[in-house]
């Protein structure tokens, strides 16, 4: 399988743009990674992190989104997106490599 690793879309630029603005650090990025647990098997964890030897980084705008190699096993393809609405906000992560997932659509199987 070749790595074509993650797509960030504009909107989810601007968002981790202002969430590490924030922290008042430039190297920091949206660390996105994939953990065991939920009724599916995997899910998704988020956090604003700098990178750490090994990780990769992928930009948009000057918005960084970090992935440990493990992790871009299961993310390989996917885009980053966020939207915005009256009843949720947040990021979507489009991973074409699920093949299930829960009701709440808080886990993911590959």
């Amino acid at each position: 399988m070749a790595m074509v690793g993650i797509t960030v879309t504009e909107r989810a630029a601007k968002r981790i743009k202002a969430l590490v603005g924030g922290q008042g650090d430039e190297a920091k990025g949206l660390r996105l990674k994939v953990v065991g647990g939920g009724c599916s098997g995997l899910q998704y964890k988020m956090d604003i992190d700098a990178a750490q030897p090994g990780d990769r980084v992928f930009e948009r705008d000057g918005a960084r989104v970090v992935v440990d190699i493990k992790s871009l096993l299961f993310l390989n393809g996917t885009e980053l997106d966020y939207e915005e609405g009256i009843m949720e906000s947040g990021f979507r992560v489009n991973n074409p490599n699920v093949k299930r997932s829960c009701g709440c659509g808080a886990s993911f199987g590959i």
